[in-house]
């Protein structure tokens, strides 16, 4: 530390000399500054340290990676990123330098929670929040949330596998009716061909009605349902809507609802299943932790 508080004080003498130059002999100004003038002549050549230079470099791949990322990543993904370019630099330096130069990640809503309610009288919860399984479709979670516009709200269903957390069903409709989780429920079956997998939801009326069991009968999925307001026991979707808002629709009302679909359809199928780093996946997007999985069960067969 008292190294690099020297190397400053050099530098910052040699700023005082070059400014000052036309004033007073260079030598005496060394001399009084007690610096060598062949270290003046020098940094006059290169005025940044080779760190600085390092460092401005660094800087260079950082706000990539963070333009990248819309502006959502913090250090621990931009390092995570850097790291996978080859970079071996430290995850300290990395968020050094991204205070140095105000690049901060988007922070989210604050959502008051209840951790209240019953269970459900027709559909129990079997999902027990077990969020962790270990392969794909084993189970898979649904939830609804909204989007503002101009035009009036437009409602977004998911469909999430918990395996790899990607999205692999989602829809958009002006209403809430049950069609809107249906068709994403429908699009995730046409994607990944089920047979026993459970479907967890919160106890809204589109996941109780006949039309919802029966749905789930045909398409080989058993349902499960959380504790009435109980957001909890739904976490994952919860954590999935929220980092949504947050990375791309944060306090912004879009113009039309095809503008919102547009945007919607770039974060899911663009950004969030195949590049986004995932914190519960070791920092790998869902796209490619299912490759790895698909990698390694191949090796073994």
């Amino acid at each position: 530390m008292s190294t690099r508080r020297g190397a400053g004080r050099v530098r910052s003498a040699y700023g005082f000399i070059k400014a000052h130059r036309d004033q007073f002999p260079v030598q005496l100004m060394c001399r009084m500054l007690e610096v060598a003038p062949s270290g003046y002549s020098e940094w006059c050549q290169h005025p940044l340290s080779t760190r600085a230079q390092e460092d401005a470099r660094l800087l260079r791949l950082i706000r990539a990676s963070f333009t990248a990322s819309h502006g959502i990543y913090g250090a621990p993904r931009v390092f995570l990123d850097l790291r996978e370019a080859g970079e071996t630099c430290s995850k300290h330096r990395v968020a050094r330098l991204m205070r140095a130069n105000d690049l901060r990640a988007l922070h989210g809503y604050r959502v008051r929670r209840w951790a209240v309610g019953k269970p459900a009288v027709l559909i129990p919860n079997l999902l027990q929040r077990q969020f962790t399984t270990t392969r794909p479709n084993v189970a898979w979670v649904t939830d609804i949330t909204y989007i503002r516009t101009w035009q009036g709200w437009l409602y977004l269903a998911v469909v999430l596998d918990l395996f790899s957390r990607r999205i692999v069903g989602w829809a958009t409709a002006p209403t809430i009716h049950r069609e809107l989780v249906l068709n994403a429920v429908l699009r995730a079956v046409r994607e990944r061909r089920p047979r026993g997998t459970l479907i967890h939801s919160d106890q809204g009326t589109q996941f109780g009605s006949d039309a919802w069991r029966r749905f789930c009968r045909s398409h080989r999925l058993e349902p499960s349902m959380s504790r009435k307001g109980n957001c909890w026991d739904n976490a994952v979707a919860e954590s999935f809507f929220s980092s949504l808002k947050k990375e791309r629709i944060k306090k912004h009302i879009y113009k039309n609802r095809e503008l919102a679909l547009t945007d919607l359809a770039a974060y899911i199928e663009g950004f969030y299943n195949p590049t986004r780093r995932h914190s519960h996946l070791g920092g790998v997007s869902p796209v490619e932790f299912e490759a790895a999985h698909k990698r390694r069960g191949q090796r073994l067969h």
